[in-house]
Order: C-alpha cells, then sequence, then structure tokens
C-alpha cells in the first residue's frame, strides 16, 4: 500500500514508522523547515517539505496513486481541507483525519471522511464504558458509521491464544486483525502467524464482538 501522511506530529512519525516497518511505501508532508531537516537522518526521501492542504504538492506527492491519505495536522480546519482536497481532485485515496474538537466530527463525515481520529472522544468512551483495570481492550477510534472499532488488545500471560494460529481461533467475520507489534517488529498477519505472550494486537473489531475479543485475549487467571 502507499500512504501519503500529512503532519509530523508525534502521531504521524510514529505511523510513518511502523508502516516503513510492515513493507508499505509512505510519504510524510509537513511544511516546517526546520522539522523536516531534523527528520531528514531518520526518514530520508521519505519525508516531504510542503503544505499538504495545496493540490500542487499532493500532486507531487502523488496522491493520484495513494492508497490512503492521513491528515495529522494539529489543526481541524487544515486537515478538513487537506480531506476534501484529496476526495475532489484525486478521488481514490481512502481519507483518515485527526479531529480535535468533536463537535467537528460530523463535518468532517458530511464530506465523506472515511474515518477520524479523536483523543477526547477515545477518553470519554473509555470513561463512559466504566473500562476496568484488567480489561486489555483499549479502542483507538470509531470507523464511520459508529458500529466498528478499531482497537488494540494485547495477548496476556496464560491467554487460550497463546501460541495458536490466526486460522485456528474461529474468528467471527466481523473481526479483522490488522497488524501485531511484537518487541520493535511489526508483523503484518497471516492465517499462519502464531499469537505470543506480550503481542500487542491491533483489529477491526464491530462491537458485538468486542466481548468475546476480551474474553479470548485475557489471561485465564484473570476470568
Amino acid at each position: 500500500m502507499y500512504i501519503i501522511i500529512v503532519g509530523a506530529s508525534k502521531a504521524g512519525i510514529n505511523l510513518a514508522k511502523t508502516l516503513l516497518s510492515g513493507g508499505h511505501e509512505v510519504t510524510l508532508i509537513d511544511q516546517d523547515k526546520m522539522k523536516v531537516s531534523s527528520l531528514s537522518e531518520t526518514f530520508g526521501d521519505v519525508i516531504m517539505l510542503g503544505n499538504g492542504a495545496n493540490a500542487s504538492v499532493m500532486k507531487v506527492a502523488g496522491a493520484n496513486r495513494a492508497d490512503v491519505v492521513a491528515a495529522l495536522t494539529g489543526d481541524d480546519a487544515t486537515n478538513l481541507v487537506i480531506c476534501q482536497l484529496t476526495k475532489l481532485m484525486f478521488k481514490s485515496p481512502r481519507t483518515i483525519a485527526r479531529v480535535s474538537d468533536p463537535a467537528n466530527e460530523e463535518i468532517f463525515q458530511s464530506i465523506g471522511v472515511d474515518a477520524t481520529i479523536n483523543s477526547t472522544r477515545m477518553l470519554n468512551y473509555l470513561i463512559e464504558e466504566q473500562v476496568k483495570a484488567g480489561d486489555v481492550i483499549v479502542p483507538l477510534f470509531q470507523l464511520k458509521g459508529g458500529n466498528v472499532e478499531l482497537v488494540q488488545v494485547e495477548v496476556q500471560k496464560e491467554s487460550g491464544i497463546l501460541d495458536k494460529k490466526i486460522k485456528d481461533l474461529g474468528l467471527p467475520e466481523g473481526v479483522i486483525i490488522v497488524s501485531i507489534y511484537r518487541g520493535d517488529e511489526t508483523i503484518i498477519p497471516k492465517g499462519e502467524t502464531i499469537f505470543k505472550q506480550g503481542d500487542e494486537v491491533i483489529a477491526i473489531v464491530k462491537k458485538e464482538h468486542l466481548e468475546k475479543i476480551q474474553h479470548m485475549f485475557k489471561s485465564t487467571n484473570g476470568q
């Protein structure tokens, strides 16, 4: 996959590193000359100086062939313009936007942004759902429509899925394992992939399956 990330924030940098380690093609764009210069040692040609809200910049970055454009600047208005520009001029990429003000999420959804990331809503979700210390699922964000979540879940000691292959778990149709972080390694999972203790798993899960996934990954000692 080819992913364009606009905004060399901490989130943007970490996402770029994760995607690159997973074998994806990435372009990271930022308009801060000093930041781009300091990150060039780490990213080389991957990082690009420019304003992602500018059509010519996005064209040079190859937005016409991108699979995903992620607008992760700290400004909602800028992220909105980036997503709107992408949808109108380049059309094919899926768009993901960071939204600082939850009140703006409806605006992003109205122009067809595929997913929004909002830390305020995430924290509110955790409080409302009264997530207990023993829970292993951490919600990252809701995909458009609200019935599907991107979550992070840790494989705990003595979990029932330890040393089992993904293909043998009998996962519900509404669950997709996206990636596995094992130490400094990012694993793109396949059916033969085996879970190890401490694995941090990123998954797309329908809400009705969250409890089942929680049960599968949790240590049997905690049940």
